[in-house]
């Protein structure tokens, strides 16, 4: 997967924070969404909230290449997970 090494080689300085992953990258959240944005070329794709302080956010790009990452209220953002093949599920139509 070379996205990952990519990513881990663009991000300057990366910070690692406490998580039962490995590794993870924090930026300041600003900071994140311009890379993901202009060197990366993803737009966020999902949002979700995780508690008061926390909010979950997927972002895609058009080769389905994803990154999943964790918004806290401090201004902070860690990518903490990213892979390939993204599919966005339609939900049924209920009619």
């Amino acid at each position: 997967m070379t996205r990952v090494f990519l990513i881990l080689a663009c991000m300057a300085s990366p910070a690692l924070a406490t998580s039962p992953i490995a590794h993870v990258i924090c930026e300041p959240t600003e900071v994140m969404h311009q890379k993901l944005t202009r060197q990366f070329g993803e737009t966020r794709a999902a949002t979700g909230l995780r508690g008061r302080e926390q909010i979950m956010e997927v972002w895609t790009d058009k080769q389905g290449d994803w990154t999943m990452v964790v918004t806290y209220a401090s201004g902070t953002s860690c990518i903490v997970a990213m892979g390939e093949e993204w599919t966005p599920v339609t939900p049924p139509d209920p009619a």
